[in-house]
């Protein structure tokens, strides 16, 4: 199982490094339907857009490391605190060559084939940065568009979704599982299961972008949390729980590397939602003040469910409220104004507050960090309410229930259905396949004397 796990890594490495210098000569293509050339790139370039969209590019790359690598590192036992944060770092490293090489071009490609199916992922239209990069149009170098800012930043952008989407799911299989079996499911996933999400629900010819089944989600409730929080709980199912879970005290080693990690996250969403806007406009506007509200009201509902129920607010809790209220604001938050936000942050502080308490310890199912306690539930809420909340005040021709449009929460619906589906069954089947291959997880003894030194030969903490 070892050597085949280790195959199995550097051969997705190698075709990476292959496929890129392969192509990189080529560059995009010779035709470009929206492109500009490089000499009158001053002029018809808005530089605010690209500015912003730069900079939410980086903010939303720190949401996954050091943001969600702190998060979640202080969160599990101190012996597994650097294998966490590596599957984190690894994540930012081979995700970022499976977008440009494929990913991109299979979630916003043209359609291949027609009807549904021609719905469900995208083509080979930006295949190894085909079209996304500048290229020679005879003697002139153009420059790909994707609105106002160049492709390639559209692109960049993108890519920070795809990178820390499988880094959530890391949150239900931490402390157990093989590193190198983790990095093939991750590229699989990605490829497989975020991608045609990424198509129905983004791409201009997704089946969900458009009418009859136009689902709103502005920044990724369904593509990003829904997809990752399912995944997350079926793989924590079908993983088995950790040796002594439920027997053991397995408490939080670092508390204050989580607290760290939250701030940072929530600093990053603003990058995540208002980045969406896609340019320096008035949506990106909205969606930065609807996100720092909903991420605040997350905080006061958690933390005060706690001082209920438990006697004393925790800062786990307040972390953790914090980061439901930014999950269910993400799909709402470019069709929903603040003071929505602050309704959707209190419902998430509560309902994923029950999730991670109630409902985990009544189903007892191993769902190491809540992955799917905040995303997936967080995520599903946020994708309902986004149809409830929906007003053409915030984004032309966006209704939801309260501005007579009840049927938004049938489409709404339907996007979670459809991703969950997708997630569950396309993670199913990559789980057995990887499990008979590869193995998933590390030996009894592994898991005991932790995954810091057993996978990486290292050490978090030496004190000398």
């Amino acid at each position: 199982m070892l050597w085949m796990g280790r195959i199995a890594g550097l051969s997705v490495l190698l075709f990476s490094v292959v496929a890129s210098t392969a192509f990189a000569e080529d560059g995009a293509s010779e035709t470009a339907p929206n492109s500009i050339t490089q000499a009158g790139w001053e002029s018809e370039i808005n530089g605010a857009d690209v500015a912003w969209m730069l900079t939410s590019s980086a903010l939303v790359l720190m949401m996954t490391a050091p943001g969600l690598a702190l998060f979640y590192g202080g969160l599990v036992r101190k012996k597994n605190i650097l294998s966490v944060m590596m599957q984190c770092f690894f994540l930012m490293g081979i995700m970022s060559i499976v977008w440009a090489l494929w990913g991109y071009s299979l979630a916003f490609g043209q359609n291949i084939g027609t009807g549904f199916f021609g719905g469900f992922v995208g083509g080979t239209d930006y295949l190894f940065l085909d079209g996304v990069i500048p290229f020679m149009n005879g003697d002139t170098a153009d420059v790909p568009m994707a609105g106002s800012i160049p492709r390639s930043v559209h692109m960049v952008f993108q890519m920070m979704f795809f990178i820390i989407t499988p880094a959530l799911i890391a949150g239900a299989y931490a402390e157990r599982m093989k590193f190198s079996t983790m990095v093939v499911f991750s590229v699989l996933w990605g490829t497989f299961i975020y991608c045609p999400i990424a198509h129905w629900v983004w791409a201009d010819d997704g089946w969900l972008f458009n009418a009859p089944y136009e689902a709103f989600d502005f920044a990724g409730g369904t593509v990003v949390h829904i997809s990752s929080g399912f995944s997350a709980l079926l793989i924590s199912i079908m993983l088995g729980k950790r040796i002594g879970f439920g027997t053991t005290p397995m408490p939080p080693h670092n508390l204050t590397y989580t607290c760290i990690g939250a701030a940072l996250l929530w600093v990053g969403w603003f990058g995540f939602n208002a980045g969406s806007a896609g340019g320096a406009n008035a949506a990106a506007a909205n969606a930065f003040v609807a996100t720092h509200m909903a991420a605040a009201a997350g905080v006061i509902a958690w933390a005060g469910a706690e001082w209920i129920f438990r006697g004393k607010p925790s800062v786990l809790g307040a972390c953790s409220g914090a980061v439901a209220g930014l999950v269910c604001i993400t799909p709402a938050c470019g069709v929903v104004n603040p003071l929505h936000g602050i309704i959707l942050g209190f419902a998430a502080g509560l309902v994923c507050y029950f999730a991670c308490t109630t409902i985990k310890s009544k189903f007892g199912y191993d769902d190491s960090l809540d992955a799917f306690g905040v995303h997936g539930v967080g995520g599903t809420l946020g994708a309902m309410l986004t149809g409830v909340f929906a007003t053409p005040t915030i984004a032309e021709g966006a209704k939801g229930l309260f501005t007579d449009n009840p049927s938004q929460l049938i489409n709404q619906a339907i996007s979670i259905v459809a991703a969950g589906a997708l997630a569950l069954s396309g993670t199913f089947i990559l789980i057995k396949i990887l499990d008979a291959t590869m193995g998933l997880r590390v030996t009894e003894e592994e898991e005991i004397r932790g995954l810091d030194v057993t996978q990486h030969d290292e050490e978090g903490y030496i004190f000398l």
